[in-house]
């Protein structure tokens, strides 16, 4: 029988699976890779009696493999919080998906244990940029001021390390990132004494100094728009750059557009924080795109289709076509 984890590389589908393993060690196979990566059972083959922990990546495109897995007589627990369609009834599943907008996988991971280890979803709520339900834990956690900065600055770290094209473009692999701070049960040890994360500052802060220099494409009263170079810094730094940008007018929608090695455009979508809404519904219009309410995003949208892109967002958030 084999126990196989399948979980989102960034800081939620991380800190998920950490607090999952902190609660019940155990697992023979991690499968993961960069944020964008999302069609990850695609990978997995199981058979009766397997055990296969998902988290973080959404239930609709993984269907056909999730219920190829669950025939073939594995039984899967899904931990999600991204749009998920209709979910399967089946006796080998047992699915604890939420979608309302302030709520991440690491939250969902935290309800099911009871808030064991719960710094741990506080870190990686601050990395969704679900700021006021981080400080909303934190705070009924009795959390000081200063370690609750430490967990928002862990979050957002682990957060960024996730987006890339591939997963060449990240400092660190999240399979390896995972297995850096899986010793640490206390988030401040792991900051404290980890050379993985000193390096993953170190890069965070390189990168997001080179984001001073950009303008954006759009910019309205409810939206703005940005693109990015084609460097490895601006798609490392590209999901990170959305929230900061979202957090500083938080009125507004934000886009960051990413060219990718295949001449298209990764996009990453943030509604509103005043209206933590819609960004999903929009995505979805477009191949390889989906999300959550509050951010989704566009896997590969074709350079053709960036204008029709930038008609529709703005249209959607300001309710009218330019």
């Amino acid at each position: 029988m084999a126990k196989i984890d399948v979980f989102n590389g960034d800081a939620d589908g991380i800190c998920a699976l950490h607090q999952l393993r902190l609660a019940q060690p155990g697992s023979d196979r991690l499968v993961t890779g960069a944020k964008r990566d999302i069609r990850l059972l695609e990978r997995v083959e199981a058979s009766t009696g397997d055990e296969i922990t998902v988290l973080d990546i959404s239930l609709d495109p993984n269907r056909p493999a999730l219920l190829r897995l669950l025939d073939a007589g594995a039984r899967v627990s899904y931990f999600d919080h991204h749009y998920a369609g209709e979910v399967p009834a089946h006796p080998n599943l047992q699915a604890h998906i939420d979608t309302a907008a302030d709520v991440c996988t690491s939250i969902i991971v935290d309800r099911h244990l009871n808030g064991r280890f719960r710094p741990w979803a506080v870190a990686a709520a601050f990395g969704d940029n679900l700021v006021a339900s981080a400080q909303a834990l934190a705070h009924a956690s009795g959390y000081a001021t200063e370690r609750t900065r430490m967990l928002a600055a862990l979050g957002e770290c682990l957060n960024y390390n996730g987006y890339g094209d591939t997963p060449e473009d990240l400092h660190v692999h999240p399979a390896e990132l995972y297995s850096a701070l899986r010793p640490f049960a206390d988030p401040g040890e792991f900051v404290a004494a980890s050379p993985v994360y000193a390096r993953l500052a170190a890069g965070f802060r390189a990168d997001l100094s080179e984001t001073k220099a950009l303008a954006p494409v759009l910019e309205r009263d409810a939206c703005r728009a940005w693109l990015l170079p084609d460097a490895p810094w601006a798609r490392r730094v590209s999901g990170v750059f959305a929230n900061r940008l979202v957090s500083e007018r938080p009125e507004a929608a934000h886009a960051v557009l990413t060219p990718d090695a295949h001449g298209s455009y990764t996009v990453s979508v943030r509604a509103p924080l005043d209206r933590p809404d819609g960004a999903d519904a929009l995505c979805r219009q477009f191949a390889n795109g989906g999300g959550r309410k509050a951010a989704a995003g566009i896997n590969r949208l074709p350079a053709a289709e960036v204008d029709d892109f930038l008609r529709r967002f703005g249209a959607h958030f300001s309710g009218r076509m330019r």
